[in-house]
């Protein structure tokens, strides 16, 4: 075999990031034990595959046609599926979705992280998504000087303006965009003004922000919208200031879409192609929004972060408050806490949390979200959480912990606040995670210093993608 090679391959298994599973016999005569990925299948799938990458006991390949497809498949809504990074599993049903991701979560668990061998896992079903379309309350849309064509705009022999787009990057291309008209990820309000936004700067010969030159204007559009208080925000991120022409388009902006509640300019400076600016300029509105988690009301700015879905973020805080089993009496840590909203989310349940975050900016988010609802019980406190937290605890005289809950990033836990979760020794850890595989990993350190992995379970926050969140609870061994 050698990269390029067509192969007619039956697809087995489902692997981690929406990968099909061949095994194959890489020379004649030997056992099928050669491993091929298969990017764009399925199981069940026989699909003709293009080798990409080949390795000693595996190859990567990417499917080039579908010669028998699955019946899980589906017809995909967006006419840009395939193309666009925004969804990758739009043409599997949603049932065979979670059943895959339920299956991705068991094998990660009790095969790859080898922890069913210490104790059984109780390990929960999936909750799935209440709404599979139009579940996102942000998207972050970019500008580029360079326009990606589909196939179809390459064979229909028009003319395309290429030196301007709107939309989402096609995966792993980071200087082209994908200019797209229609996106059923948030809402059809959302895609009307991200279409407006297009007609507007075109019409003004408004030029973009070029990723090699670093000159140009326009970068990014974030908008943010609120299931629970329709509030709605457009956040504008540009590489300098033009009052005139951002006042001029909030104006038409607000005249054309009255449900907009506040547009917002920030300025990013740097050659960094991120969404966020080094300052903002309010054009409308108070430059926030709010929206609800479990009775709750947070108020999310154009930079601070929230769960992107919100009505099934409830249902993860709820599955998390479930697994603490709190009491009303205990003492809470919550680390990687950010704008509170999970401590805020069980405050009612605990005597005191004390919610570390190492961003300052977090802090003053929530900060405010803990006023809106008149939350006393929860104090945030700025700490390291990749050096230790331990000498803030020891400066404050802070009581150990009775429970703790981690919420880190997809790389996880830092080795150190392992050791400092460990030190403190909490009768329970309720671990929140976006990546079962880091999670795994860190669940084994704690079951290896005297810590049992109880149960698990995933959550479905992003379908038609291969995100999985999984919550996982640990008891000390010896508190039963």
């Amino acid at each position: 075999m050698k990269k390029g090679d067509l192969l007619e391959l039956e697809i087995e298994k489902y692997a981690f990031e929406g990968k099909g599973i061949s095994r194959i016999s890489k020379d004649q005569g030997d056992e099928k034990n050669f491993i091929v990925f298969v990017e764009g299948s399925y199981p069940r799938d026989k699909v003709k595959a293009k080798l990409i990458k080949i390795k000693k006991s595996f190859a990567e390949a990417k499917a080039v046609e579908i010669i028998s497809p699955s019946s899980q498949r589906t017809e995909a809504k967006c006419k840009y599926f395939g193309v666009c990074g925004g969804c990758k599993q739009q043409d599997l049903s949603y049932d065979a979705q979670l059943k895959y991701k339920q299956q991705q979560v068991e094998e990660i668990f009790t095969k790859l992280g080898g922890l069913s061998r210490q104790v059984r896992i109780e390990i929960l079903p999936i909750i799935p998504s209440e709404n599979i379309f139009y579940y996102r309350n942000k998207m972050e849309f970019s500008f580029s000087d360079k326009r990606w064509l589909t196939e179809n705009e390459i064979n229909s022999g028009k003319n395309i303006e290429r030196g301007f787009a709107l939309g989402l990057h096609v995966p792993n291309i980071f200087d082209k965009v994908l200019d797209i008209d229609v996106c059923y990820l948030q809402s059809e309000l959302s895609y009307k003004i991200l279409n407006f936004t297009r007609d507007f700067f075109k019409s003004r010969n408004t030029p973009v922000y070029s990723t090699k030159t670093h000159t140009g204007f326009l970068r990014n559009l974030v908008i943010r919208q609120s299931f629970h208080t329709l509030d709605l925000m457009v956040n504008l991120v540009t590489a300098y200031e033009d009052d005139t022409l951002i006042k001029n388009y909030s104006d038409e902006l607000v005249r054309n879409f009255p449900e907009i509640t506040t547009v917002v300019n920030n300025i990013n400076q740097k050659k960094a192609s991120v969404a966020t600016g080094d300052y903002e300029k309010v054009y409308v509105g108070e430059g926030f929004i709010t929206d609800m988690i479990g009775g709750y009301t947070f108020r999310i700015s154009a930079n601070s972060f929230f769960q992107t879905n919100t009505l099934q973020a409830e249902r993860l805080y709820q599955t998390a408050l479930d697994f603490a089993d709190l009491q009303g009496d205990e003492t809470v840590f919550d680390l990687y806490s950010g704008a509170g909203t999970i401590a805020i989310f069980i405050s009612e349940h605990a005597e005191k949390i004390f919610a570390f975050e190492s961003s300052r900016s977090a802090i003053e988010d929530a900060h405010i979200n803990a006023e809106f609802s008149d939350i006393r019980n929860v104090i945030f406190i700025n700490a390291d959480l990749y050096k230790s937290f331990l000498p803030v605890i020891d400066e404050r005289e802070i009581p150990n912990p009775d429970v703790v809950i981690l919420d880190p990033p997809r790389s996880g836990l830092h080795k150190n606040t392992v050791d400092d979760v460990i030190k403190i020794s909490p009768e329970k850890i309720v671990y929140v995670s976006c990546n079962p595989a880091t999670q795994v990993r860190d669940i084994k350190l704690f079951v290896d210093s005297g810590y049992k992995l109880v149960k698990i379970r995933p959550v479905d926050m992003f379908p038609h993608t291969y995100h999985i969140e999984n919550v996982a609870l640990l008891i000390k061994e010896n508190s039963g």
